[in-house]
């Protein structure tokens, strides 16, 4: 259990200014998880308001640290400052995946004026941030791969074919309907295989349903027999599990589709997954032929062209890394390489069959 500690009568200038500059840290973190709050209910709410009110503890350590050395509040540091700033007009899974990363960061486990109480409970806040984070990226799962992968693929793959018939020689005409063709083709194509991976994914869910005819036959079975435990069994339970799951089914009459685990949260349906996939992937491959659209030519389109999807490339993977709580930077010039390493070997192989021709 923490403690108050007492005001030091002399402390040293630079401790005061660290102290108050933890104790502005504090209170600005403690207002990013009540605007969070603010915008849950439920468990969620609650579990923000208690992290709140942690940090106010923290606050309370370094404000008595400080007695009559406190001096008028300062403000947070920028990070903070622009996560309760996206906190009070978003509140999404990105202000949670920013606030875990922030908590990563924590002085306190080398701070020698900070308790260890105090360093643990930055490291427990890591993990419960990471936890909230991670059911609002289950929430949003199927919606951003679809985004961000259709996304990706409309930018590389027609950033790509762009350059790659650009460097053959062609008329800047051909280079438009050249995109244009893969820019429908690719979004026709992701939107089929999308309609197929639902469909698909749904009628294997609906053949792991019980059928309706087990639920009419339970009230028909031998109770000391109880074949019922045989299904529980091969479901993956142990025997005394599955004896015990089957009793309680047979007192009951229960069994059904409830029995199932459904590990496929929010499939959605094979329409709503076409249209969106069409949606991002032509969203992408529109951003190469944009240049091409507004009458640019030459290399004076290909370099706008390039960098139009090099901006786009470094958004995706900002994203990518805000959500799985990994370095957006890293994974934005991941995302970059990739994508101009495959447009560049296409363009050189455009540039060798347009000599060889």
């Amino acid at each position: 259990m923490s403690t108050v500690p007492a005001a030091r009568p002399d402390p040293d200038p630079r401790d005061v200014k660290r102290w108050r500059r933890y104790l502005a840290d504090e209170q600005a973190e403690a207002a990013v998880y009540r605007d969070l709050a603010s915008r849950r209910s439920g468990e969620e709410r609650e579990i923000l308001l208690a992290l709140a009110d942690a940090e106010g503890r923290h606050e309370a350590h370094w404000r008595a640290l400080l007695g009559d050395h406190v001096g008028k509040p300062l403000r947070g540091d920028i990070r903070t400052r622009i996560l309760g700033f996206l906190a009070r007009r978003f509140g999404s899974v990105f202000v949670l995946a920013l606030a875990q990363r922030a908590e990563t960061r924590s002085p306190y486990p080398n701070d020698a004026d900070a308790t260890a109480s105090m360093g643990a409970d930055e490291k427990i806040h890591e993990e419960v941030v990471r936890a909230l984070a991670t059911r609002g990226r289950n929430r949003l799962s199927g919606t951003f791969r679809a985004a961000v992968f259709g996304a990706n693929d409309g930018l590389v793959s027609n950033l790509a074919l762009v350059l790659g018939i650009s460097g053959s020689g062609v008329s800047n005409q051909i280079v438009l309907i050249t995109g244009m063709a893969g820019l429908l083709a690719g979004a026709l194509s992701m939107g089929a295989g999308e309609y197929v991976s639902v469909r698909s994914q749904r009628e294997l869910l609906e053949a792991s349903n019980p059928g309706p005819a087990a639920s009419e036959a339970v009230g028909l079975l031998d109770v000391d027999a109880n074949e019922l435990s045989l299904v529980y069994r091969a479901r993956g339970m142990s025997a005394e599990e599955a004896d015990q799951r089957a009793a309680e089914v047979l007192a009951n009459s229960t069994f059904g589709a409830a029995d199932v685990v459904d590990d496929h949260e929010a499939v959605g349906t094979g329409l709503g997954a076409a249209a969106a996939s069409f949606c991002f992937f032509a969203s992408g491959a529109i951003i190469p032929v944009l240049p091409y659209l507004f009458g640019l030519e030459g290399m004076t389109a290909l370099i706008v062209a390039s960098v139009l999807v090099g901006i786009a490339l470094l958004t995706t993977g900002v994203v990518v890394g805000l959500l799985s709580g990994g370095p957006p930077f890293k994974r934005a010039l991941r995302q970059l390489a990739i994508g101009y390493g495959a447009a560049g070997a296409t363009y050189l192989l455009g540039m060798l069959f347009g000599t060889s021709l």
